[in-house]
């Protein structure tokens, strides 16, 4: 069947073929739609329960309770990613075989990794969350929220996976559409649940598990009906060892760096924490604000991974450097409007979450000391997401970890004693935006980073093909 399949391609490839920016910005904007749905789905927890419940609610949806979730579900889609990496190569590289046996791979990852996270966030969460400093009037509605979360993550990794596989052949309003239906589902059942049956945060998190199912439904049906070369089968879902071998190479590295971002926002919440309710309710709130800005960068970094593993796999290395100085700019613009918009617009902004004029105002105060900054995070996610799309992920690994992460801890167990001021523990932020940016810069002007990346592609491509061999004589 595999074999087969391999006509199955478009004749016309636009990723390795067409007008670059065009590309891109046609690439860019179903992802930009889709992210920004997947905040609106996240962010309409927060406007509802902040209005509807009180502050304590608000706080619980967000703060301590998305740094926990982002800790435990980054590792496992952070290693799962090098899938996406390495079915965007093949899909490139024309190699239907191949794909496929990496498709089904990465679909038994999903379900496996899933299934042990609901036990582990089940189990660990309340314990986490007091380690975290939550306030005790906040800590038994978080607890409700993110149990009741990590009963539908295997739903999440389906989805997650399933969207990624789409997104590496190319495919990005698929799963656009997806979360444009489900994001109106978990809209509707909050209001449901929480405005019309009284649920508060249960009603929310009950919204959120109902929309994570019907996702999952939804690109299974996607995968399971296509006659492409990224078929799934459902019955020969399982892991492939080299294929396998070979995600977890590329992927371990993004896994790794996800969780050290993670940790360092625990302790950054942590610290908030201590500053009280009012402050972790205005974190939460400029989480969601922030988080748009972090939707148009990870979408512009989907874009170029994407962008640049196809053009590996095809061998058209001069579009991958192209690609880069392109999509900088674009992102670079995006930036400095964006920051315009919630600079001067913050206050109206933070109204739709609360009317708790304590809570504005801290709000604002982290607002417009970090909003000014954006545009010196551009360079990290652009760079490393086109060097993750050729495969190069353990010395970026490393240069993030290094830059934000354990600079960004230095600085809260360093600077913050010194000043204890929200004002101080946000400086952390521009602060390693910038080191680490520099850093990015350097390595890929001069780190020769594509050249080694071809030599070792091609001894992985030989390796596998040994495996291979083994196997079929076993």
């Amino acid at each position: 069947m595999a074999l087969e399949q391999t006509k199955n391609y478009e004749l016309d490839n636009s990723i390795t073929g067409g007008v670059i920016w065009k590309t891109l910005l046609s690439f860019f904007f179903p992802i930009l739609l889709g992210t920004f749905f997947q905040q609106l789905y996240n962010t309409a927890d927060a406007v509802i329960v902040g209005q509807y419940v009180g502050k304590q609610a608000l706080a619980a949806v967000g703060g301590a309770t998305s740094t926990l979730i982002n800790l435990l579900v980054g590792l496992f889609v952070g290693i799962a990613s090098g899938a996406a990496v390495v079915i965007s190569q093949l899909y490139g590289a024309r190699d239907g075989e191949r794909t496929q046996r990496a498709v089904h791979t990465t679909m038994a990852f999903a379900l496996a990794g899933g299934f042990a996270l609901m036990i582990i966030g089940w189990v660990i969460s309340p314990a986490a969350l007091r380690a975290m400093n939550t306030p005790e009037d906040v800590l038994p509605h978080s607890i409700t929220y993110i149990r009741v979360y990590f009963l539908g993550i295997i739903a999440n990794f389906i989805y997650n996976m399933g969207s990624g596989i789409l997104r590496a052949i190319g495919d990005s309003r698929r799963p656009l559409y997806f979360l444009m239906v489900c994001c109106l589902v978990n809209i509707a059942l909050d209001i449901l649940l929480v405005v019309f049956i009284p649920l508060g945060v249960l009603g929310v998190a009950i919204g959120t598990l109902i929309s994570q199912v019907i996702s999952a439904g939804l690109v299974l049906v996607s995968l399971t009906h296509t006659t492409q070369i990224y078929h799934l089968d459902l019955r020969r879902i399982a892991f492939d060892l080299p294929m396998l071998r070979r995600i977890v190479v590329i992927g371990i590295p993004a896994g790794l760096q996800s969780v050290m971002y993670s940790v360092s926002n625990i302790i950054i919440q942590s610290s908030i924490n201590t500053f009280g309710t009012d402050a972790a309710a205005a974190w939460t709130a400029y989480g969601k604000i922030d988080g748009f800005f972090w939707m148009i960068m990870s979408a512009f970094g989907v874009a170029i991974t994407t962008f640049s593993g196809q053009n590996f796999g095809a061998g058209r290395y001069d579009r991958i450097h192209k690609s880069v100085w392109i999509c900088m700019g674009m992102s670079a613009g995006t930036a400095v409007f964006f920051s315009g918009v919630v600079f001067f617009g913050g206050g109206a902004i933070y109204r739709l979450f609360t009317s708790d004029a304590a809570v504005i105002e801290q709000g604002m105060v982290v607002l417009r000391l970090l909003a000014p900054f954006y545009i010196t995070y551009v360079a990290i996610e652009i760079i490393s997401g086109a060097v993750r799309g050729a495969g190069d992920s353990i010395l970026p690994m490393f240069i993030t970890c290094i830059g934000i992460c354990v600079l960004r801890v230095a600085w809260i167990m360093c600077a913050v004693p010194l000043w204890r001021d929200i004002r101080n523990v946000c400086l952390s932020y521009p602060i390693t935006w910038s080191v680490t940016s520099v850093a990015f810069l350097v390595y890929y002007f001069h780190g020769g980073w594509l050249r080694k990346r071809i030599s070792k592609n091609q001894e992985l491509m030989e390796q596998s093909e040994r495996e291979e061999s083994i196997l079929r004589e076993q």
